[in-house]
């Protein structure tokens, strides 16, 4: 049997759907399985033992009638069987139509259910206590009789990987000893930032409350500025604990340092699940115009804290909707003073701090 699986979309939901492969192999050992992903997203999946094929594309790809059709015909010419539509937009349950699958599976929509044979609508409660994003991805395994099994993304890092990154941080001062907290200091967008000022303000009180804490900040070259507009609120005995020039030169550098941390602190995003797959304790703050059990569910609690504002306050559809319009309107409403207590035992509990 030969499958394909599609997701062209961001880091975090690639990853989140590797979990399909996992299911596959354990139902179709001797099946092969090829993964249709966004070439930026492909250090994500290095090295995982149950994708035997990645196909590449990209933005300009879809956006270009040749590029796009050249795609079509490449995957018509591998003649799956199956086609998993995750992704689920217009080009990809074309893609999906043209592949020639006798077995099309894909998300129920009014504009595109006539391209598969097997639609299912998305869960709107977990129904196993994990989060949305897997279970409503487990979903689309039901035509191939496999039922929901409790898996998890995962990331492979060589040894050498883990090894350069144990000797980067040696060589830079960094005690290896004490506790070691990757920040998720911004969003992947505004939208999705937290206000630097309340994050310098939890940072603060990280530095009170764990003795020795240390903090590697995520980000990239063209985001020095605002993250170090951010380090200039942080008071002085917090900004010595601030290792600011470290970072990841590429994702794979990236995964190994955060492979070393005790834990992965600050907005909800790629960064979390890159650090939930490598096992690393997480405490995600989520944007007010997101909804929380789409990425968190309960059976995370016990290794992972989420926080979102609707924790704190009555938040209705309404809510939902004008924090989508103007989320820094609900930013504002969701002050340090809010989190600190779940931070404070987060602290504790992690055991490795």
């Amino acid at each position: 049997m030969k499958i394909l699986v599609i997701q062209q979309k961001m880091i975090g939901d690639v990853l989140t759907s590797t979990i399909l492969f996992e299911a596959l192999r354990k139902k179709f050992p001797s099946a092969e399985l090829h993964y249709l992903v966004n070439l930026n997203t492909k250090p994500v999946l290095k090295n995982n033992p149950f994708i035997d094929k990645i196909i590449l594309t990209d933005e300009p790809t879809k956006k270009n009638e040749l590029r796009f059709f050249d795609l079509l015909k490449h995957i018509h010419n591998e003649s799956y069987e199956v086609v998993i539509d995750v992704y689920a937009k217009i080009s990809s349950a074309m893609i999906t139509k043209f592949s020639g699958a006798k077995m099309r599976i894909g998300y129920q929509k009014n504009y595109t259910s006539f391209l598969y044979t097997h639609t299912f609508q998305r869960l709107k409660k977990p129904e196993h206590d994990a989060s949305l994003a897997l279970e409503n991805r487990l979903k689309l395994l039901k035509p191939l009789g496999i039922d929901f099994d409790f898996i998890t993304p995962k990331i492979y890092l060589t040894p050498e990987e883990v090894s350069t990154a144990r000797n980067s941080l040696d060589k830079s001062g960094l005690n290896l000893e004490l506790p070691l907290v990757m920040v998720s200091i911004l969003g992947s967008n505004p939208k999705k930032t937290y206000p630097g000022s309340f994050m310098a303000e939890l940072l603060d009180f990280c530095v009170e409350k764990k003795q020795g804490i240390q903090f590697l900040f995520n980000y990239i070259p063209n985001q020095k500025t605002e993250v170090k507009a951010i380090y200039k609120q942080l008071n002085p005995v917090t900004q010595n604990q601030v290792f600011f020039d470290i970072f990841g030169k590429s994702l794979r550098e990236y995964m190994a340092l955060t492979a070393r941390c005790t834990a992965v602190f600050g907005n909800e995003g790629g960064a979390n699940n890159i650090a939930k797959a490598l096992e690393i304790p997480t405490f995600s703050i989520f944007s007010p115009n997101l909804t929380k059990v789409n990425w968190f569910g309960k059976s995370e609690e016990k290794k992972h804290t989420a926080v979102h504002l609707a924790d704190y306050m009555d938040f209705n559809k309404n809510d939902k909707k004008a924090a989508v319009e103007n989320p820094e309107l609900y930013y504002a409403k969701f002050k340090p003073e809010l989190i600190k207590p779940e931070l404070e035992r987060f602290l504790s509990e992690v055991s490795k701090l």
